[in-house]
């Protein structure tokens, strides 16, 4: 899930370099921390928070076969 949101935050963000995901696993969940460029932070949030929300749902769609949940966490 890792490479997945960091694929689709550097195809989103004006400085790719910046971009910054970890992956940390508890025992139900996988938790995504997702950092960026703060001149790039409202190109991955979007209007009204859409942008995260469209990350999330393709993350959440990608790992409907794993019995564990993922959530990213966007990051200043």
């Amino acid at each position: 899930m890792k490479e997945l949101v960091e694929v689709i935050a550097k195809a989103l963000v004006e400085k790719p370099e910046e971009v910054v995901t970890t992956e940390t696993e508890t025992d139900d969940a996988i938790v995504v921390e997702l950092k960026v460029d703060p001149s790039d932070m409202g190109k991955v949030i979007g209007r009204q928070g859409r942008i995260a929300k469209a990350i999330r749902a393709v993350v959440k769609a990608a790992s409907s076969k794993s019995d564990k949940k993922v959530i990213v966490e966007i990051l200043q």
